[in-house]
Order: structure tokens, then sequence, then C-alpha cells
């Protein structure tokens, strides 16, 4: 089962790209965002309250607020402004997908954890150059702005810290607990923000179904699967699995709405798959 955990991570998390692709045109983006958030914490107490769950240590909650404004606020809110204002998915795909190197570069300075070795640094190499060829098609797609530019700089920079402080200062404590508690932080980030949006919602059956999938497999199967894997493993190997995000996400839009899958996308599906693999590998 532990085993499992990276490869389904990779896969439900990947899946973002269908919620995107089918709740964005019916609502604002942290509106949207903002109900994700309430529809989880409900549905994270209603767990909590039948299996009776514990919740963590009082000296514990400051450090998962801080986690859950990063990692879900910060993260979830720049990825989602940035395409909402006009950056194509594959251009911020490779912003946000600097952060296994950014991850490295800031372990290895600081000497948080062993040393990064000379192999896992070519698999983050890789990783990264399969990441370009997976998104090279679409970089010219979409316009960049100073506003969508610096929302995707956010969304990296959140992902990075909010891994980083978690892997340093969160003791083990539930998942499910530990969850409600950083969705609430990210929820009081995201409403006061939310509310000088422009637009309204549309309660159309695309947002319904990618409110539920962002709910039940995102939030509640997602997001407790990075929490596991940020509480068991390094940073730099948890880091290098959103290489596998892109490719992985290319292949369910070729599977689910018939989009071209190229020799070159395949190619780097298979570059970042080694480069991964040379990262995580135990010495």
């Amino acid at each position: 089962m532990i085993a499992a955990m990276p490869g389904v991570f990779v896969v439900i998390w990947s899946t973002g790209f269908v919620v995107a692709r089918l709740g964005m045109p019916h609502a604002p983006a942290l509106t949207f965002l903002t109900w994700r958030y309430l529809f989880s914490i409900l549905a994270f107490l209603l767990w909590i309250g039948w299996s009776r769950a514990a919740w963590p240590v009082r000296s514990q909650w400051p450090h998962l607020a801080v986690t859950g404004s990063l990692l879900h606020g910060g993260y979830l809110g720049g990825v989602w402004l940035a395409v909402k204002h006009g950056m194509g998915a594959g251009t911020s795909a490779l912003i946000v997908g600097l952060q296994p190197v950014l991850t490295a570069l800031w372990v290895s300075a600081t000497g948080q954890e062993h040393r990064i070795s000379a192999r896992q640094w070519c698999g983050l190499a890789l990783g990264l150059g399969g990441l370009v060829l997976v998104v090279w098609r679409k970089l010219g797609v979409g316009e960049v702005s100073a506003f969508n530019l610096a929302c995707a700089l956010a969304a990296l920079l959140s992902i990075t810290a909010g891994t980083l402080y978690q892997k340093r200062h969160l003791k083990a404590c539930d998942v499910r607990t530990a969850n409600a508690v950083q969705l609430t932080a990210a929820l009081l980030v995201t409403a006061p923000l939310a509310a000088f949006e422009s637009g309204s919602v549309e309660l159309h059956p695309e947002l319904i179904g990618a409110m539920a999938w962002s709910v039940l497999a995102l939030t509640l199967g997602g997001s407790s699967l990075l929490y596991l894997l940020i509480q068991r493993g390094a940073a730099t190997r948890v880091s290098s699995l959103m290489y596998l995000v892109p490719p992985c996400t290319a292949l369910l839009a070729w599977l689910l709405f018939g989009e071209d899958l190229s020799a070159l996308v395949l190619a780097g599906l298979a570059l970042t798959a080694i480069g991964v693999a040379l990262v995580v590998r135990q010495r």
C-alpha cells in the first residue's frame, strides 16, 4: 500500500487539469476554490466524527495553518488565477514544474537533509528536460502578462516553501485532522480575496462535477497523500514527483478529450520517468 502511494498521488493530482478545464469557464477562480475548501472541510469533519480521529496538539496548529495557506491557498490560487487570466497551461506547468529544482537548491544550500547526490542532480535535470518536451508545443499558447506571471511564480514559491516548511516543522499527526486545519487556513486566506473577483457562478453540470471531483478526489485523496508523502519522505524526492504530473495530464487529455499525443510528448514522458526514478531511488 505504501509503495503505491506516489503513483496514486500523481494520477489523482494530474486530474486537476480536468477539473480546471470543466470548472473554470463557469466560476471565478478564487470563488471556485473558496467553495472547494468549504465543502472539503465539511467532508473531513464528517470523516473525523465518524472515525474519531485525534486532533493535533495545539502547538502544531500554527504550523498547519502556515502549510495550509501555502500548499492550498497560495499554490492552487496562484495556478488558477494565472490560467484564468490568460496564461497557457503549458507555460504555467513549466513554471510550477521548477519546484523540484528549487527545492533541491534550497536543501543543498541549507543542508537540511542528506546531501543531494550527483545521481539525483542528474535525475532532476532529466526530469526538467522531459517536462520541457511535454509542454513544448503549448508554450506559445496563451498570453503572459505581469499579473499572471506573478501568480504563477507565487504558486511556485508557495508549494516549494510549503513542502520545505512542513517537512521541517510538522510532527506526525492524523492526516484527516491535519487537513481540516490546513484547509481552514486556506479558506481564511482565499475567501476575502474572492470577494473582490468579478463574474458570477453558473450552476452548470460541468461545474458541479468539477467541484465534486475536486472535493472527493483531489482534496480528500490527493492532498491527504501529499501530506503523507512529505511526512514520510525527503523533500527533494517528494518534489520530484511533480515532474510526472504534466506527462500524466497529457495522457489524461488524450484519453478524455482526444488531444494529440505526439512522439515528442511520449519521449518527454519517458525522460521524466527516468529522471524521477534516479531521484527517488534509495541509495
